[in-house]
């Protein structure tokens, strides 16, 4: 890892992100490692003394798109290059698009992420069914129409082309929801699976040129209210609760679904992290995978601040320090990431509520006074996040889509606020 961060001081890395805690990986005092974003409460906290995190001020969020078009970001980046011993920043993102990766191609940018065509390609609900190839068989009973001509046994999942946190995924349970829809987008090509019933995992890895990282599992914490009013939305993850509810047996077929999905990237050229999301069907026990996420997955952050803590093992990386150096093509020897078995967060999202801004800093403080690290974001966009809650030791999980004490104990403060 020392030799990495001699390279990095030499080859500088900017992490823009709209909010911060993407870009929370890496220790912000580590040489050669800047960000860039948006002027927050809590990034400014981070920020005091920090000459590497510049924030910029602006009445509502910007977006990466918008950071990037700033003028304190050319001014910023071009100081950064000609500090001494070092090169012209690369630049990272939390999730790349066509519009970024045409500013960083005009304004002569090195983009680190992979190309968008490909993480398209393996994200989007159409295409990464032809991208899988022979691992479709992985995937739940499925099959891709336009509505029109769509026919599956209800009930069924029907999704969107695009999607993301569980938006565009819909459970149709009905005649008339089904018809309703065909009737609304009969043209629109959508993906239908058979209905699983059961706990649903996910995983952060890495692929790099000569290896495949394999992450740790946690339980995905989903669509429960207040958090959100989606049921498909994901609000957190719980890293003990996976830990001891999946047997071996389990955990040694997601992990092998996971490698062969990483074998697959890595072929195809993809460098950086990926997630999978896997379903345990509760009556069979088989697992399913659900989605193949081409990008650092939003737990990268939490993930790699509980393999620091952990004390650290020297002949294994972070999740974010892997994706990283990856996307540098920095040799490493390595063979595996940290293992953790402890651990949760769950996140509080502005789906469709639009909690008051007061209530939410009164919910922090309670929150903080039980002991929880709590980061709020000023959002106002349907879905995003406003509080993560987390906890380093314990779990909030007692069952599948059951809170235990102390996930019960964060909900009840929210609902009893939100009432008031």
């Amino acid at each position: 890892m020392q030799k990495f961060l001699t390279f990095l001081q030499k080859h500088p890395v900017v992490y823009v992100a709209r909010d911060i805690e993407r870009a929370m990986g890496l220790s912000f005092d580590t040489p050669g490692y800047f960000i860039i974003s948006n002027s927050t409460p809590f990034a400014k906290s981070l920020a005091q003394g920090r000459e590497n995190i510049h924030l910029i001020e602006s009445e509502n969020l910007l977006s990466t798109v918008q950071l990037l078009q700033h003028t304190q970001t050319k001014d910023f980046l071009d100081a950064i290059a000609h500090l001494e011993n070092q090169i012209a920043p690369s630049l990272l993102v939390f999730k790349p698009t066509l519009q970024i990766e045409r500013i960083c191609q005009e304004k002569r940018w090195n983009l680190l992420n992979p190309p968008v065509s490909l993480s398209s390609q393996i994200e989007e609900k159409i295409s990464q069914i032809e991208w899988l190839q022979s691992l479709e068989k992985f995937l739940p009973p499925h099959t891709v129409d336009t509505l029109e001509n769509l026919e599956f046994e209800l009930p069924f999942i029907l999704q969107f082309n695009t999607s993301h946190t569980g938006t565009g995924t819909l459970l149709l349970e009905t005649p008339s929801q089904f018809e309703e829809l065909k009737k609304t987008f009969p043209k629109r090509p959508v993906r239908a699976l058979k209905y699983i019933s059961g706990p649903t995992f996910t995983s952060n890895n890495v692929v790099s040129k000569e290896n495949i990282f394999l992450g740790n599992i946690s339980y995905q914490i989903t669509g429960i209210p207040p958090f959100t009013n989606n049921p498909f939305a994901t609000i957190g993850n719980d890293f003990l609760f996976a830990h001891t509810i999946l047997s071996d047996t389990q955990k040694n077929t997601f992990l092998d679904i996971a490698q062969r999905i990483g074998k697959k990237l890595q072929n195809d050229g993809w460098l950086g992290a990926y997630g999978i999301d896997v379903i345990v069907d509760s009556e069979t026990k088989k697992l399913y995978l659900l989605e193949v996420n081409a990008r650092q997955p939003a737990s990268v952050p939490f993930e790699s601040l509980l393999q620091k803590d952990t004390g650290g093992q020297t002949t294994s990386l972070t999740t974010f320090e892997a994706h990283l150096m990856s996307l540098l093509q920095f040799p490493f020897l390595q063979k595996s990431l940290i293992s953790i078995h402890d651990g949760a967060q769950i996140i509080l999202r502005d789906a469709q509520i639009h909690f008051e801004s007061t209530k939410i800093q009164t919910w922090k403080k309670q929150l903080e006074e039980l002991g929880y690290t709590v980061i709020d974001t000023p959002n106002t966009e349907d879905g995003t996040e406003l509080l993560r809650i987390r906890t380093r030791n314990g779990s909030f999980v007692l069952e599948d889509e059951k809170l235990n004490e102390s996930g019960q104990n964060i909900k009840n403060i929210i609902e009893s606020k939100e009432k008031t």
